[in-house]
């Protein structure tokens, strides 16, 4: 009996391999003839093509297509280490952007049909407002009490507290250094840092949790103040207008996350000018739970370093922390509500149990594959 081929493009099967940042000695393993299919000596048959499409993570209708697919992402602001541009996104963010877009989509249409007011949060600002004003409002909005955080016991426990703040609000805020829940696929933080999707009733930030959680804390209030400001994407114009715009934008929500995490006033007031310059920004940043880069930034700011001093530093440091970030572990449902947000996650839970969203639904915004599953997240949620 003749074995039936799909006619795929080899190049297709290249670009697949590709976007998942695979070699063909990775697919050989599991596809012996893997190398004849590119070079278009032979082709797969229909359930090597899906078992091929499951392994490199390509929906199997890109694969048939004549040219590979030209996607793009919907928002241009990503936080990159070093503050660098994006370039082009991996498959495992945009699959990230993808996912948080669903969430973003149900939830929207969850808070309509509970009648939740807008998120008032969004939209409030605009780049020629005043930062410290602004952010000393956000601060009263969100409830952040500066003491109280310098009290806790780590970055940690202020980060958790920071999220609270945050959801306490309306903010949808999720945290992962995983694709959904697959653990073989791993966020870069060299890549990017965090996202923000904005909406009036359904804001949400997304945070790489493979970062330190210094740095965590710096990217939740970056995203913070592009929600402020109204904005996760621009369009219908120039380019060199966008680029000027992006920049005077992203300048801006750098100044508002420093101002909203260690206000100039308090700065000036905790700085101890005699004390080494090493010394003096470690303890400034375990008293504010924020990264030592912000401290120098802000030492800069009230002059307590020279533009030549801050430069060397911030180099120096930069480079130190980029060998020690680590990613997120611990126990799975603490981690599932921290990946879907816990906002998110009640919602969903909530609504799924009561009968308004099908099982169904809820395991695919979950990433889950069993009712057991579930059940335990509810539990722990607090739902019988």
């Amino acid at each position: 009996m003749a074995v039936h081929r799909v006619a795929v493009k080899p190049k297709l099967l290249r670009w697949a391999r590709e976007e998942a940042g695979l070699t063909a000695k990775n697919l050989v393993r599991r596809f012996p003839k893997y190398l004849e299919w590119e070079r278009g000596e032979t082709q797969p048959t229909l359930k090597q093509l899906e078992d091929f499409a499951e392994a490199t993570y390509a929906p199997l209708g890109y694969l048939l297509l004549s040219e590979p697919p030209k996607e793009t992402l919907p928002i241009p602001d990503f936080r990159t280490i070093g503050s660098g541009p994006l370039g082009q996104p991996s498959l495992n963010l945009r699959d990230t952007v993808y996912l948080c877009e669903l969430r973003q989509d149900w939830y929207r249409e969850h808070a309509l049909a509970e009648d939740l007011d807008p998120v008032r949060l969004v939209g409030s600002a605009r780049v020629t407002d005043s930062i410290e004003s602004h952010a000393a409002q956000t601060r009263t909005a969100l409830g952040i009490d500066l003491e109280d955080r310098a009290r806790m016991p780590s970055w940690s426990d202020a980060l958790r507290q920071l999220i609270r703040n945050a959801d306490s609000v309306g903010v949808l805020v999720m945290v992962s250094g995983v694709v959904g829940n697959n653990t073989q696929r791993r966020l870069d933080p060299q890549e990017f840092r965090g996202f923000a999707l904005v909406d009036d009733i359904a804001p949400l930030v997304f945070i790489n949790g493979a970062d330190t959680k210094a740095a965590q804390m710096f990217t939740l209030a970056h995203e913070l103040a592009h929600l402020c400001l109204g904005e996760s994407a621009l369009s219908n114009s120039k380019a060199e207008q966008i680029s000027r715009h992006h920049n005077s934008v992203e300048a801006w929500c750098n100044r508002f996350a420093a101002e909203l995490l260690v206000p100039i006033n308090s700065i000036q007031a905790m700085h101890q000018g005699e004390e080494p310059v090493e010394d003096e920004i470690q303890r400034l940043a375990r008293l504010f739970k924020v990264s030592t880069l912000v401290i120098l930034r802000r030492l800069f700011d009230i002059g307590a370093l020279t533009r030549d001093e801050f430069q060397s530093a911030y180099g120096l440091e930069l480079g130190r922390l980029r060998k020690h970030v680590k990613g997120s572990g611990g126990n799975f449902y603490a981690t599932q509500t921290s990946r879907a947000g816990e906002r998110f996650s009640r919602a969903l839970v909530s609504s799924t149990l009561e009968g308004q969203t099908l099982y169904r639904d809820a395991f695919r915004l979950l990433g889950f594959k069993k009712a057991s599953t579930f059940q335990k997240l509810a539990t722990k949620l607090g739902y019988a």
